[in-house]
């Protein structure tokens, strides 16, 4: 999920001789949608995870998904790149994310993917598409919804746009870090990407954070995406999702490599997990 957000603000500037005309900053000439996807986005890793849950669920390979806040749409045009079988639908409500994915992400597809791919600009509440085998919703984006009204209903629209032998992918994150005042830095190819979690009510949940972006020129992107989301526990999404219908729901927790004691990208299905100060989970839901 992508949100509007001050993409100029804080971007420096460099020195230069009187008379001369100012070079342009690594800041200046970055675009924080490709920034996104090279910092926070592994739509082809994602897709082969979302292919195994659905396998070990239904014992067949799923051909049809939906894209729910879907963005710039890079899990959808990963989706119809696998297969020549593969459909997707992109829901969001935002137009400019969606015409950056159509400029680039689907660009980048053959003429015959791009005709497997149709992205929406509507409400995921609301907007109708064809019933799929697999519907998304990631990046944490179902979070905006900071009501427990509205996210069950949610997701029962997620329920009802469903096959029968459909299923339902979230993912969410937290940890006695995810509820502190810190910034965690990342270094990226050419850039360093920051996570910012600016403010955290305990009474309520409500989280505000921003993504920024450091370059090695000193220029910077400030607040280049900002967040305000309610921070929902695993155990409060498998109730609401049983309460929307759903028969079952599987937790895939991350592993932890054993030399560094750091995540090591690989989820399995947990009933159980150990301590954690920060995490990142799939919770996957069976309609039938």
């Amino acid at each position: 999920m992508q949100l509007r957000s001050h993409a100029g603000a804080g971007r420096g500037r460099t020195r230069s001789k009187p008379g001369a005309r100012p070079r342009a900053t690594q800041a200046q000439r970055a675009d924080r949608y490709q920034l996104y996807q090279d910092s926070v986005q592994d739509p082809d890793g994602d897709v082969q995870r979302v292919r195994r849950m659905y396998e070990r669920l239904y014992g067949e390979t799923p051909r049809l998904l939906r894209e729910d806040f879907c963005g710039t749409a890079a899990f959808a045009s990963s989706w119809v790149k696998m297969h020549g079988d593969n459909r997707a639908w992109g829901v969001d409500l935002d137009p400019e994310p969606l015409a950056w994915g159509r400029a680039h992400n689907l660009a980048d597809l053959r003429p015959e993917q791009q005709r497997r791919v149709a992205l929406i600009e509507g409400d995921v509440r609301s907007a109708r598409t064809p019933k799929v085998d697999v519907l998304v919703a990631f990046n944490f984006s179902f979070f905006l919804f900071k009501q427990r009204a509205e996210l069950l209903r949610y997701f029962r629209r997620a329920f009802a746009n469903l096959k029968p032998r459909g299923m339902f992918a979230i993912d969410a994150y937290g940890g006695p870090e995810s509820m502190e005042r810190r910034k965690d830095k990342r270094r990226c190819e050419g850039f360093t990407y920051v996570w910012d979690q600016d403010r955290y009510d305990p009474i309520t949940h409500d989280a505000t954070c921003h993504i920024h972006f450091h370059f090695r020129d000193g220029s910077r992107i400030r607040r280049a995406w900002t967040y305000h989301w309610r921070l929902w526990t695993i155990a409060e999404l498998r109730d609401l999702l049983a309460e929307a219908g759903f028969v079952s729901t599987t937790v895939y927790w991350e592993g932890t490599e054993l030399a560094t004691n750091e995540p090591n990208g690989v989820f399995r299905p947990r009933e159980r997990a150990d301590e954690d100060p920060a995490w990142v989970a799939y919770v996957v839901a069976a309609k039938t």
